[in-house]
Order: C-alpha cells, then structure tokens, then sequence
C-alpha cells in the first residue's frame, strides 16, 4: 500500500478531513472512501436524495484540431463509436480499443456547445489510465491535432433524484439539459463546464471546475439538506446496481466491446466500416457471437460473491468463469454480481453456481441493470 507521501491528493482533500472522511489510496491518489454517515446511507441517500462524489482524481484533457470533422476523425481512429456525427453540446461513452480490438480504457467524450469550439473535444479518462491513454492518444494524432492535457480542474459528480433540483438553484440552465448533453455553465457566477450524466444509474451532473474553485462549488451544494457528501465505497455498489463496467474489473484489455456486452458504444457507421483498431475481429464477433459474455448475476441468500469468486455449473466441480464485480445492492436488499460466461450459458435465468468462501451458492443469471436507470431523456 502506498505510503500517504507518495499520493496525489485533489483539491477537496481538506474539506474531505474537514467532512471526517475515511481516507485510503485509490488510483495514485488520497480519496474518500466513505465519510460518518457511512457506506450504506450513503448509497440510500444518492438513490432517494442527492450525492456529492468527488472525481478529480479522473483525468481531463482536450482534443484540438481545426475543425470538428477533422478532431473527430482523429479520434475514430482509436475507437469504435461515431464522433464525425456528434452534435455541438453532447456527449459520448465510447473506448479505446488496441490493435486486437480490446479495450485499454473507456472514456466519455463531450463536443463543446459554442460555435468558436469547433474542432475541440473533451476527454474525461479514469485515473489509473490515465497517463497510458494520453500516450496512445498523443502518438496516434496526425500532425494538425493536438492533445491538451488539463491539470488545474477538479471534477465532481452531483447524483440522485434530486440532483437537477440542486443544481438549478446555483446553475438555472442546468435544469434544460438532457441525459449526455454537456455545455458551460454558470455556478453562483463560476464558470463551470456540465454535463448531465454520471456512473450511478442515476439523473445527475458532472461538473468540471477550475481547481481553485472547486471548494467554493462543494460547499455550496454540501449546504443543501438534500445533499450528502458520497465516497467510492457507495460509488461502486452504485454503479454496479447499474449494471455499469468498472476498467480494470469488468473490461480490460483482455476483453473487447462485444465480449464486455458494451456494444451500444458503437453506432451503425462504425459498426459496418469497421474502421477502428480491432475492426476485423469485433465485426466477426458481432457477426457470429463470442465464446464468453459479460452477464448479470443474482444470488440466492445474502452472502456476496467479490471479484475473483469461481463460476460454476451446478453440481459440478466445473469452473467456466470468475466474478469480475460484486457485493451486496442495497436497493435490493440482496447480493448481485457480473462476470465473465461461455455464451450458451449467458440466457437471462440460466442456473449456475458461485463459490464464497468454499461453499457453493446458488445465482441466476440476470437481466441488467440490477436497479432501473433513471437518466432524463428531454421529452420529443
């Protein structure tokens, strides 16, 4: 374990001492882990309420060209999904993918609302990745794009049923935006960049803000009764009530978008062209499936599967997958959990076995997300 001195810390790392935060190391950095109101009400309170998630540790950074065909073509030729086509003030998930059409990282990427920003794109990367990606990224870019990498921002995830409430109180036309729509904002006069998404299945905002105001921002919602501040213990029960990927866990580079079930990051252009590193082995995927799939899993009882628990068939000793995520879903009051199957064993309700702690525990596989999602879709 890293010793404290060796770790990065965020803007916020006094108001989460201030806030009486459990601290520990978490991809290079000092992060919050959990604060007095603990892991569980924590994860309640973002299902019923609003959560304040603290995200600086994940990396920003801008793609840079002359214009936007020109940065998105740049782009597509690292991942599978349709950036030529992404309108002024959207946004996309999408990975990147090497030359075997696995995934190194996923990402979101944002297309700036303003006319003046064409030819810009915003990266938001995860922490552990990060300075693989940018590498990638860099050496991959014709001579006319660049890669301007941002260090001065922080990052927070404001998330719950509540939050577009909140967040209109500081930001009026934050209440405007649909899911995946991204634009600058005003905060109580800070200009701020949002984007109305997140990784807990919930509405919410991720706000970008300049790092020396990134306090000021924090507090100001943290003053909202309906407001708690959240760390990455809810974080991740979150996200995988979800059903949502974590990198490293879930996908990897050992895996690619169809194996990894995530294939709704590929829009039909690409999907047809092929076009992207991989191009060859993930259409022939599509085409004809694949020998494992990322699936849902709920157990009987209450005792979890963790990452790394064996797959079996029922009353066999046969071991045909590995738990890659899983703990117990508070909304459901039950355990869940997502690995890795052989495709004619992926069917929503198909028996198998998980072994915790020796003993071998009955599951089903399940449909996914475990909770629904509740992003708003702007009314057609």
């Amino acid at each position: 374990m890293a010793e404290a001195a060796d770790l990065l810390q965020t803007p916020l790392f006094d108001l989460h001492n201030e806030l009486g935060a459990k601290m520990v190391p978490f991809a290079g950095y000092q992060m919050p882990v959990q604060y007095p109101l603990g892991v569980l009400k924590e994860h309640l309170f973002t299902r019923e309420s609003a959560g304040l998630f603290d995200v600086s540790h994940m990396g920003q950074a801008w793609l840079v060209g002359p214009d936007h065909e020109t940065t998105a073509r740049a782009l597509e030729a690292l991942v599978p999904s349709n950036m030529k086509e992404l309108k002024p003030g959207k946004q996309r998930y999408t990975v990147l993918l090497n030359d075997y059409g696995n995934i190194t990282d996923d990402l979101m990427v944002s297309r700036p609302l303003a006319a003046e920003d064409d030819g810009r794109l915003m990266l938001v990367v995860n922490a552990a990745c990060k300075d693989n990606d940018y590498k990638i990224i860099a050496a991959a870019l014709p001579d006319n794009v660049k890669l301007e990498i941002v260090e001065d921002r922080a990052l927070l995830a404001l998330q719950g049923p509540k939050a577009a409430e909140v967040m209109a109180l500081h930001a009026p036309e934050a209440a405007q935006m649909g899911f995946m729509e991204a634009r600058p904002l005003e905060f109580d006069g800070i200009s701020v960049i949002a984007s109305r998404s997140g990784y807990t299945g919930e509405d919410g905002y991720e706000i970008s803000i300049p790092a020396g105001a990134a306090e000021a921002v924090a507090k100001a919602l943290l003053a909202d009764e309906r407001v708690q501040a959240i760390g990455l213990g809810a974080r991740d029960s979150l996200r995988l009530e979800a059903g949502l990927c974590l990198y490293g866990h879930d996908i990897d580079e050992n895996t690619t978008p169809v194996e990894g079930n995530i294939t709704f990051c590929m829009q039909k252009r690409r999907k047809e062209a092929g076009d992207f590193p991989g191009g060859a082995r993930v259409l022939k995927q599509l085409a004809e499936g694949t020998n494992t799939i990322r699936v849902g899993l709920k157990l009987e009882g209450r005792a979890p599967a963790r990452e790394g628990a064996e797959i079996r068939v029922p009353g066999t000793q046969e071991v045909i997958g590995r738990v890659t995520s899983g703990g117990f879903a508070p909304t459901l009051g039950a355990p869940i959990a997502m690995g890795y199957v052989p495709s004619n064993l992926a069917e929503i309700g198909t028996e198998l076995e998980l072994v915790v702690r020796g003993r071998a525990l009955a599951a089903k596989v399940s449909a996914m997300p475990f909770v629904a999602q509740r992003y708003y879709r702007k009314p057609k």
